[in-house]
């Protein structure tokens, strides 16, 4: 009879003889083993549904309504579609409205956005890269004024504003409107942050060995770095550009120069005066139409914008 050690060793040696013996017998408990359940928590997916649903129904109240005809709109269930489905009738009368100047309003928002979240975008970037990445003197008392510019409010500068631009002429103009949305301190202080770990010293050291300029280097190098962040930043601000209200309501009295905004608004308006013209069903197709682009955008640059929140939450 083998003893308990004979046993032992001849079974070593079979696995050394059949190494795919104790490899298969391995594999075939890593398949056979059950991955880890999902603890599902009752509390906390109604608290998740409770905000989804906050935030759905106006949508879907909006885009219901939009298929109503204004008799309808004032005489039917508001969570529920009308006899007639109107919204092609309704899109109609928007852009055919008052001469067509829907479209003037459309073309002039476009316009804000892509001139204010643009450049605000841009700045923002070099002037977060300038921070992250160069001593100079100052540079603490910039960094303390940028954080103390994120926590006040625009709607608290828009008044000292109107009155420093009517001084230069600047209302009634789109410089009145433009100018401010360049200026982002939150941009700012999210792309110093970002620059200031997604961008290696050693990379722009490199860089100026070889000869590059810093302006070269900034577009070629460290604008690739930050794409990310810069996607982020400027999503943000082309929901903010917008969704511009108040300053556009205070700076500009030409209709031919109103956003979406404060156009729809007066459309919204006019109702309430006696000789007015009651138009709720085209402020509500108006304003169907107006997040139709930001839903597109948002499509468009999701990847780029979630990959810019999740950076830097895993280590390579």
């Amino acid at each position: 009879m083998l003893t308990r050690e004979q046993t032992t060793d001849a079974g070593r040696a079979t696995e050394r003889r059949h190494p795919s013996a104790g490899g298969r017998g391995t594999a075939h408990r890593l398949r056979t083993r059950k991955p880890p359940r999902r603890q599902r928590s009752v509390v906390l997916t109604v608290l998740m549904t409770l905000p989804l649903l906050y935030s759905v129904f106006p949508l879907v109240w909006l885009v219901i309504n939009s298929t109503k005809s204004l008799d309808q709109l004032y005489s039917g269930f508001g969570l529920w579609f009308g006899d007639d489905f109107a919204l092609w009738d309704n899109i109609v009368g928007v852009l055919t409205y008052d001469d067509g100047i829907y479209g003037r309003w459309f073309a002039n928002t476009l316009f804000y956005v892509a001139v204010g979240a643009g450049g605000s975008t841009l700045l923002a970037a070099l002037a977060g890269y300038g921070l992250a990445k160069f001593d100079f003197p100052g540079r603490r008392v910039a960094l303390a004024v940028v954080l103390g510019a994120v926590a006040v409010p625009g709607t608290a500068l828009a008044v000292p504003t109107f009155l420093l631009f009517s001084k230069m002429g600047l209302t009634n103009t789109p410089w009145g409107v433009l100018i401010p949305l360049l200026v982002t301190p939150f941009g700012l202080f999210l792309l110093f942050s970002y620059a200031h770990e997604a961008v290696p010293n050693e990379v722009l050291d490199a860089a100026r060995v070889d000869g590059a300029g810093e302006f070269r280097i900034f577009f070629t190098i460290a604008l690739r770095l930050l794409s990310p962040a810069l996607v982020s930043v400027f999503l943000l601000e082309v929901v903010g550009a917008w969704n511009n209200y108040f300053l556009p309501l205070i700076m500009l009295s030409d209709p031919s120069w109103f956003p979406l905004t404060v156009g729809l608004n007066q459309w919204n308006a006019q109702g309430s005066s006696a000789e007015g013209e009651l138009v709720a069903h085209l402020v509500l197709t108006g304003s169907l139409l107006t997040i139709v682009p930001l839903i597109i955008v948002f499509l468009c640059l999701q990847r780029f914008w979630r990959s810019g929140l999740a950076a830097g939450s895993t280590k390579g």
